[in-house]
């Protein structure tokens, strides 16, 4: 059974930080791209970052790079999404994607809700 369990997420004041992780399991993480996309209230899901399979690439939206760190643990199966400096406008629910390297699967996570605000 294909499952990707996000955590982490709550309220947090702007110019904080904080750890999103996902946890999959049910494939074979080490040989999937994992993407974090966000949707912001009233808006469309975007992509915020996305790192390859063994952790060597990574790339980032230009709103958040310089300020989230994409990383993997794949004896863990995690990927985590480390967001500093947070700002109102990164108020969104966030979703963990795990995309095959050499196959179409594409799994979702169920999404954990980060709100930026004092």
């Amino acid at each position: 059974q294909v499952q990707l369990v996000e955590s982490g997420g709550g309220l947090v004041q702007p110019g904080r930080s904080l750890r999103l992780s996902c946890t999959i399991s049910g494939f074979a993480f080490s040989t999937y791209v994992m993407r974090w996309y966000r949707q912001p209230p009233g808006k469309e899901r975007e992509l915020v970052a996305e790192i390859s399979t063994t952790g060597d690439s990574t790339n980032y939206a230009g709103s958040v790079k310089g300020r989230f760190t994409i990383s993997r643990e794949n004896a863990k199966n995690t990927v985590y999404l480390r967001m500093y400096n947070l700002r109102p406008e990164d108020t969104a629910v966030y979703y963990c994607n795990a995309r095959g390297a050499w196959t179409n699967n594409d799994f979702w996570g169920q999404g954990t809700h980060v709100t930026v605000s004092s």
